[in-house]
């Protein structure tokens, strides 16, 4: 399989900018998501990448050569798309053996080749019926069969699994990742979904309006967003944003919200002004009114089996909190928010940019940089 280095690509479209000057690499072997909301420029990356559109600037490096202006079918790369695009008057061994018996290979050879396959997807007992029959996760592992059966340098695939009922959407995602790990191959992956891509990908890129938001681990990207938009994109409920006016200091370790003296990562950078304090729903604190913390109402519970969702309104805005069902909070209860300093994320207002600290540091070095675009 193979590497793939992105370098300052840009695409443009007359006067439209879908892509703006992009760099990451996908290293040999993993599993790589792009996410993001329509039209962010997720698909145009991996269509890209794939060579079925040429990037306006930049380079494209597969296994260190320089694909930028190759077309696709000199890239050997197979794309999996949404719709499947089989042939349907092809029945699934035909289908799967197309892109074989295109190359000039032998009879026999195509045959064991496809009988390969079908044993790893598991459709040994559907190869002489056809496609139009099938269900929605047949029709997908057939998709999957043509395109694994030339051993490509890499798999590209748009919204794969978007054609899919909810639930079995996570079942073919996690046959996808098992397959994935049986091949060690590597795979660019689209889509809008976070949670898909939490559960599939070694790394995700997040992209908004054509800008890389944030590169990492599904975990650091969770844990430590590089911005507002991260914060909110990912997680459900999303990260809560408790805007304030305040300032900060490098080296500061602590900062006022409102008359509340809040703890936050030791900051190596200074901001003053409009500042957002970024905290999981998970690591909201539900105190007793007499206790130190952020003044809170609660307005709305939402019962979700072993947790629950607390939902409070605070001087600062709306504030979500995660807790164990068994814990008893009545609507319209007085409480105090209290917050572990290490869960915490705060943000300069007017960029959407995290605030740097040693925790945000640690996360931007392994990912060897954040915002690429």
């Amino acid at each position: 399989m193979s590497e793939i280095i992105i370098k300052n690509v840009r695409k443009e479209f007359d006067d439209f900018v879908a892509v703006q000057s992009s760099s990451f690499t996908i290293e040999d072997g993993e599993f790589f998501m792009l996410l993001g909301p329509s039209g962010c420029g997720k698909t145009t990356t991996l269509r890209m990448i794939a060579g079925l559109e040429l990037p306006t600037s930049g380079e494209i490096l597969i296994d260190g050569q320089d694909v930028s202006r190759l077309p696709a079918s000199q890239r050997d790369i197979a794309f999996v798309f949404q719709m499947f695009a089989l042939y349907p008057h092809m029945n699934v061994r035909n289908n799967i053996s197309y892109p074989l018996k295109s190359q000039g290979m032998r009879r026999r050879d195509m045959r064991a080749k496809v009988a390969e396959v079908s044993k790893i997807l598991g459709i040994e007992d559907i190869l002489d019926k056809p496609v139009g029959g099938l269900s929605g996760g047949d029709r997908q592992r057939v998709a999957l069969g043509r395109a694994i059966v030339r051993d490509p340098k890499a798999f590209m695939m748009d919204e794969p699994l978007g054609a899919l009922d909810a639930e079995f959407r996570e079942h073919m995602a996690e046959e996808l990742r098992s397959l994935h790990d049986r091949m060690n191959a590597t795979t660019v992956y689209v889509t809008h979904d976070q949670l898909e891509a939490m559960q599939m990908g070694d790394k995700i890129v997040v992209m908004n309006h054509g800008v890389i938001e944030q590169f990492g681990t599904p975990q650091d990207i969770y844990d430590r967003p590089a911005t507002t938009f991260v914060a909110e994109f990912i997680g459900s409920p999303a990260m809560n944003l408790i805007r304030f006016e305040g300032q900060l200091a490098a080296g500061d370790d602590a900062v006022s919200v409102g008359s509340h003296r809040v703890a936050v990562p030791q900051s190596s950078a200074t901001a003053a002004g409009k500042l957002v304090l970024g905290v999981r729903p998970e690591h909201v604190q539900l105190n007793d009114a007499s206790a130190e913390g952020l003044a809170a109402r609660v307005v709305a519970t939402e019962y979700l089996g072993t947790t629950q969702i607390v939902t409070l309104e605070s001087e600062h805005g709306e504030v979500k909190a995660r807790t164990a069902a068994s814990i008893d909070v009545g609507v319209g209860e007085n409480l105090r928010l209290g917050f572990d300093v290490r869960t915490l994320s705060l943000f300069d207002e007017a960029d959407g940019k995290v605030i740097p600290s040693a925790l945000h540091d640690q996360a931007r070095d392994r990912a060897g940089g954040w915002a690429h675009g």
